[in-house]
């Protein structure tokens, strides 16, 4: 057969894969249709769908946990080199060092480690290069050694094949294992929340271990939390080489410890880590680095300092960069970073939405008349209150009461009841006022559980006791959660679906991390992406240009001389015994007990209103939309189709209407938002056609209805118009996109005429004539 008329999967079968086969590769070093990501998730009017996922048509494997190279294939009407651009884009991003494409031909061969001018080369197909040459040729190229190769090719922990490393995780580990093989001891790793950081610290460990390169190794957090999932999950490989250090005595004879910052530091006898040597760690894990240890003065840096020696490795998702602290003056710059925004665009990370909602109080402020007291009697200081004063000087007491009925009205409204939500507020003493409205608002559900609702704070402990039954995906309650700073990091909720802020969150660390408690997906649980309700303007924090960008010194960094470094949001205080799940204050603010509050005043007679309610979308540059929805709808179909007659020719032309939908979902397009404003009576079409060229919009009812004057199913037999008329109502009840699908037949009403089978072949006389009595009615249907 000529070539030229095989497809790429046939030149992929009877070319390429004999080719690299032929040269000693063997069948587990070769993986076809290589997953590199999940697919984007886009969600659209409360459901969602996945972009299609990137696959590399060839990942080659040195080792299971060492790739090497990239093939792209082409058919063979396309040349040799066609496609080295996408097998390079995919390199870089899986940190292969290799990059070959074909077209059945040969092979057009790039080593991204050459020097200029000698990248590229031709390869016949009979000279592909063996495993072991292109080792060599990375070996050679990075000056490994055979000591540091020996550390390198240590496999992971493979037992469990359902937790096999992702493309980023594995970049991590090994990117981690050869730095330590090489000799570097101070390594930050970057990666958002909810990517797996904990995984990846055991899988580096792991290696290390095994290799007999680290032998005694303590993993550092700063949350009992934190500490006890690590022990029962990632770490329960270790088994009983493993122990917490939870009493003030510890016991030498293990080889992995788990500990809190605050349980090895304290006054005198209280420094536990000094009953070990300081030579007894080989390898320090400093989970979330980016709290107490990032501060030069801070009792928990003394831990790190006194085991200087070891290998010490950051983990953070939110490297703090300030004028008085730095991850990087300690640990070094990254040497990987996977931020929020890739953990969005691959598709493993849920992707989020944001309701802001003004209160009129809120845009205007609040100003007391001359003498107007509280509800105690205390006259209120003249001068005007701001979102930056409500909960924290001056409470009026009805904003409480509207926030929680605006957040409980949405999920009555659109059925959600039982979504977990996190409500996150001032002080503890806001976040129970925010209960107690939220118990007022939903007290149906909470005669039937009084857990329906519940605040978790440091100073709570019913409450505290809550966080594991909160935490479990099969546990139904607590739904709705109040909280202040508990519950910002460390606390893994997958099935959070709505964060509410109602809080001033000027850091944008603490907010990242709040972010984060939305961020996981539970595609087996229906968790694909969250809504973010915003009462403060906190979300603006998205628009920073440095929200999701590289993390750069801070050339102002200055460690203050007298060690009087003020507190920052998210470092909580130092020193002392074990804390429970840590504490509520790491502002140190109102949260603290010890805390000299200032006078509040409490205003139960002012009312408030909701001046305006916005919904905001991520676009398909993953940036927040700031525009309102129906212009950045008008903008972005104006750019596709210029005028309504190359809209209304695409359209009519087109063999499949979601075709169209779906390139407009690929552009960001929100249909499905637009019509949750304007209106789920309306056709895609219609709404197009109003909001882009300014047409009057028909609803799908009075498509049908128009449809069933014109007579159009006379032609037809008497069973067939049946069917159309029952296709026709299903268009006008639930629109074009599942009237295109062939499930179609086999709902209410239409399965009443006969299994799909029987409706294609007995009925329409088959398949063919079906499809063109469907295209006919899709197209009076939209008869201009």
């Amino acid at each position: 057969m000529n070539k030229k008329q095989l497809s790429e999967q046939e030149i992929r079968t009877q070319y390429i894969t004999p080719a690299i086969k032929a040269a000693g590769w063997t069948n587990g070093q070769i993986r076809e249709e290589y997953a590199i990501t999940k697919g984007r998730i886009i969600a659209r009017g409360g459901t969602y769908k996945r972009d299609k996922a990137k696959y590399a048509d060839y990942l080659l494997f040195y080792k299971p946990h060492i790739p090497l190279a990239i093939v792209e294939a082409k058919d063979n009407n396309h040349a040799v080199s066609d496609g080295m651009q996408q097998a390079l884009d995919y390199a870089e991003r899986l940190l292969v060092p290799f990059a070959f494409t074909s077209n059945g031909d040969g092979f057009t061969f790039h080593n991204r480690m050459a020097a200029p001018g000698d990248a590229e080369q031709f390869v016949p197909l009979d000279k592909f290069p063996t495993a072991e040459q292109l080792w060599k040729m990375y070996k050679t190229g990075t000056n490994l050694s055979d000591q540091q190769e020996a550390i390198i090719e240590e496999p992971y922990y493979t037992q469990r094949e359902d937790r096999t490393p992702r493309y980023y995780q594995r970049n991590a580990i090994n990117l981690t294992v050869e730095a330590i093989a090489r000799g570097q001891n101070r390594i930050l790793l970057v990666m958002a929340t909810g990517t797996g950081k904990t995984f990846t610290a055991f899988q580096i460990i792991w290696r290390l271990w095994k290799a007999g390169v680290k032998n005694r190794i303590l993993y550092l957090a700063d949350r009992n939390a934190l500490i006890d999932q690590t022990y029962v999950n990632d770490f329960s490989p270790f088994k009983d080489k493993m122990t917490i250090v939870r009493n003030r005595k510890v016991d030498k004879s293990y080889e992995i410890y788990l500990a809190l910052y605050q349980g090895l530091t304290g006054e005198g006898d209280k420094e536990i880590f000094k009953q070990f040597s300081s030579g007894f760690f080989d390898l320090i894990v400093v989970d979330e680095c980016h709290r107490g240890s990032a501060k030069e003065d801070s009792a928990w840096r003394a831990v790190l300092e006194y085991f200087s020696a070891a290998t010490q490795i950051g983990l953070t998702a939110t490297p703090k960069e300030t004028k008085d602290v730095s991850n990087i003056d300690y640990f070094g710059e990254p040497i990987y970073t996977y931020s929020l925004k890739q953990g969005i665009e691959d598709g493993f990370l849920a992707p989020y939405r944001v309701i802001r909602v003004t209160l009129d109080k809120d845009a205007e402020g609040f100003r007391p008349y001359k003498g107007q007291t509280d509800k105690f009697g205390n006259e209120i200081v003249d001068r005007e209150y701001n979102t930056s004063d409500y909960d924290r000087e001056l409470v009026l007491e009805q904003r409480t009461r509207m926030v929680a009925k605006v957040v409980s009205n949405y999920m009555k409204k659109h059925d959600l009841r039982y979504d977990k939500t996190i409500f996150f507020c001032v002080d503890t003493e806001h976040a129970d006022r925010m209960r107690q409205a939220l118990v007022n608002e939903n007290t149906d559900l909470v005669k039937e559980d009084e857990r329906y609702v519940m605040r978790i704070t440091g100073d709570d402990d019913i409450g505290k006791k809550q966080i594991d039954a909160f935490r479990d995906v099969s546990s139904r309650y607590p739904v709705l959660v109040t909280t202040s700073k508990l519950l910002t990091t460390g606390i893994d909720v997958q099935m959070v679906k709505f964060i509410v802020l109602d809080a001033e969150i000027k850091s944008p660390t603490e907010f990242k991390q709040i972010i984060g408690r939305g961020t996981r997906v539970r595609e087996d649980l229906g968790k694909m992406f969250f809504t973010i309700f915003d009462f403060r303007e906190v979300t603006r924090h998205f628009a920073d240009p440095d929200f999701d960008g590289p993390v750069e010194q801070n050339d102002t960094f200055t460690p203050s001389e007298d060690g009087q470094i003020p507190d920052l949001p998210n470092d909580p205080p130092q020193g002392g015994d074990q804390l429970t799940d840590g504490s509520d204050t790491p502002e140190g603010g109102d949260d603290n007990p010890q805390h000299e509050r200032r006078m509040k005043y409490y205003v139960d007679n002012v009312e408030v209103t909701v001046l305006k309610q916005r919904v905001q979308y991520i676009d398909k540059d993953g940036k927040l939309i700031t525009e309102s929805l129906t212009d950045y709808t008008r903008r972005n179909v104006l750019d596709q189709y210029a005028t309504l007659d190359d809209f209304l020719s695409a359209w009519n032309s087109a063999e499949r209407k979601q075709a169209i939908l779906d390139e407009f979902a690929k552009r960001g397009v929100l249909l499905e938002e637009l019509q949750e404003q304007v209106g789920q009576e309306f056709d895609p079409f219609d709404l197009v056609c109003h909001i882009a060229y300014d047409q009057p919009p028909l609803t799908r009812r009075e498509r049908a209805n128009n449809v069933k004057k014109r007579n159009y199913f006379a032609k037809y037999g008497e069973k067939a118009q049946a069917v159309l008329n029952a296709l026709l109502e299903k268009y006008a009840e639930i629109g074009v996109a599942d009237l295109e699908s062939m499930d179609v037949l086999k709902v209410n009403p239409i399965n009443q005429f006969g299994n799909p089978m029987y409706i294609l072949n007995r009925i329409f006389k088959g398949k063919k004539n079906f499809e063109q009595a469907l295209h006919e009615l899709e197209q009076e249907l939209y008869v201009a």
